[in-house]
């Protein structure tokens, strides 16, 4: 379970407390930190649209998650709102071994439950011939219900926090490690939520449209770069929120479930943000060995790696 125990950090980098500092970073950079998350999102969003128009949704949906992403990689270096998270952590391999992990596994049980006969006729129905953008929203909204109740048990069953701790056990936030995550934990994700998605009924064309947006906040939201989020962050999974989301403090920690949107946080009471302030250490209070192979086998020895002492502990 997250945050349980005494605060035995991982020693992959060591931060100090932010309060205050750190929001009033966020107003250096004046209209782009106002601009910079609306406007990725929807200039994203507008690659894909274009894509769909001349019939190639799947090459444009590529060609702007390279936008987005490239323009983060330039926004952290020019406008980041921690310059002490632009330091190496030595976890380099590790996210990019989970996250091409991921990409794989996930993506092939997407397209498993897809295939399901019971999904054949999606889009068929009433809510299928609504408006595209009515469609959307009902599928953000129904999808968002299965991802935060994922990600909430995730914290609170010790069994499943195992597999997320490799996710919380980062100690900076950025774009390269925003799939950082155990394979078991993401497929979790996928198993719990895409079938609230595929039962809305809505279209193919409509499911593209939510899995796209899934992806673009859910690297926006892990980029070190220095954003204002306004009203937004009262309805959307902003940087600004996820950032609490990764508190080794409790009371901060366990809050800001939501994947897209916080609605269900809303609903179900644990919407977290404290205005002109910012989390300090960030990870998780159990200890998290450094290399890939072995923190995809940590779950399955969780108690008898914790019970080593730290200086006497190997990866496994």
């Amino acid at each position: 379970m997250q945050h349980c125990g005494e605060p035995r950090l991982n020693d992959t980098l060591t931060l100090p407390a932010r309060t205050a500092a750190d929001f009033q970073s966020v107003t250096r950079g004046g209209l782009v930190a106002a601009l910079a998350w609306p406007g990725l999102l929807l200039s994203s969003s507008a690659i894909l649209a274009y894509g769909f128009a001349v019939g190639h949704p799947a090459v444009y949906f590529n060609l702007s998650y390279a936008w987005i992403f490239l323009w983060l990689l330039l926004l952290e270096r020019r406008l980041p709102y921690r310059p002490e998270w632009q330091q190496a952590d030595g976890q380099l391999k590790a996210d990019l071994g989970h996250t091409l992990l991921n990409k794989g596994l996930v993506q092939f049980t997407i397209i498993q439950l897809m295939s399901l006969e019971f999904f054949a006729t999606r889009g068929g129905g009433v809510v299928g011939s609504l408006p595209l953008a009515a469609q959307v929203v009902i599928g953000l909204v129904a999808i968002e219900f299965g991802l935060y109740w994922a990600h909430r048990l995730s914290h609170e069953v010790p069994l499943l926090w195992r597999f997320h701790a490799v996710h919380h056990s980062v100690r900076r936030l950025w774009i390269v490690n925003t799939g950082r995550f155990h394979f078991v934990d993401s497929n979790i994700s996928v198993l719990a939520s895409v079938p609230f998605l595929l039962v809305t009924g809505i279209s193919m064309d409509a499911i593209i449209w939510v899995s796209a947006i899934t992806a673009y906040i859910g690297v926006l939201t892990h980029c070190n770069v220095a954003m204002r989020g306004g009203w937004l962050n009262y309805v959307f999974n902003t940087p600004n929120m996820h950032r609490w989301h990764h508190s080794t403090t409790p009371a901060e920690g366990n809050t800001n479930y939501g994947q897209n949107l916080l609605l269900w946080d809303q609903l179900f009471g644990t919407f977290f943000l404290k205005p002109e302030s910012s989390p300090g250490v960030i990870g998780i209070l159990e200890r998290m060995p450094k290399r890939l192979l072995a923190q995809l086998g940590m779950p399955f020895v969780w108690k008898r790696y914790q019970a080593v002492p730290a200086d006497a502990a190997s990866d496994l």
